[in-house]
């Protein structure tokens, strides 16, 4: 943080200190030593004895972060602490697009379950129109006899409305 706002860590931490009252719990917090062994690790820092980190850092929320930046009162925290502020704004308004999304996502998917069932029992009735058709054992058509039609064919014909012939019974 120090090093975003142009300043020393020492002077970071002698402004937080002085100015202690304008960084509540919920604005400014130090690691805890769990939290600061796993940072030492996770950053190679060496030990105390060392040369390392002899004290736990501060770590600012968004609200200690702008109000560090009014104690520092340097050119380079303030122009930080614009920046952060549109950032945070930014970063609130892109949430708030997310939970709306996933809000429609959650509404979409209800209506594809209702869907999935219409469209499940729709894919049924077009397999039923598509399998053939069980066979009754009667014959479509006819046969003529050879005895009985003497070469002549005993089929008449009519005309429908639109003019094609159509077979009629036999006499």
């Amino acid at each position: 943080m120090a090093e975003l706002y142009g300043v020393e860590v020492r002077h970071l931490n002698q402004q937080v200190k002085r100015n202690s009252k304008r960084f509540p719990a919920e604005f400014l917090f130090q690691l805890s030593k769990k939290e600061m062994t796993a940072w030492r690790s996770q950053f190679v820092i060496s030990d105390n004895g060392r040369g390392g980190r002899r004290y736990r850092p501060y770590a600012f929320t968004e609200h200690g972060a702008t109000m560090a930046a009014t104690v520092l009162n340097s050119e380079r925290a303030v122009e930080m602490s614009i920046f952060e502020i549109r950032a945070f704004v930014r970063l609130r308004a892109t949430l708030i697009a997310n939970q709306q999304i996933a809000a429609k996502l959650t509404e979409l998917e209800g209506r594809l379950e209702g869907h999935d069932t219409d469209i499940q029992e729709l894919v049924e009735a077009v397999r039923e129109l598509m399998s053939p058709p069980a066979r009754n054992g009667k014959r479509i058509g006819f046969e003529a006899s050879a005895s009985r039609t003497h070469g002549k064919s005993s089929l008449h014909f009519a005309r429908s409305r639109g003019g094609a012939r159509v077979p009629l019974s036999l006499p």
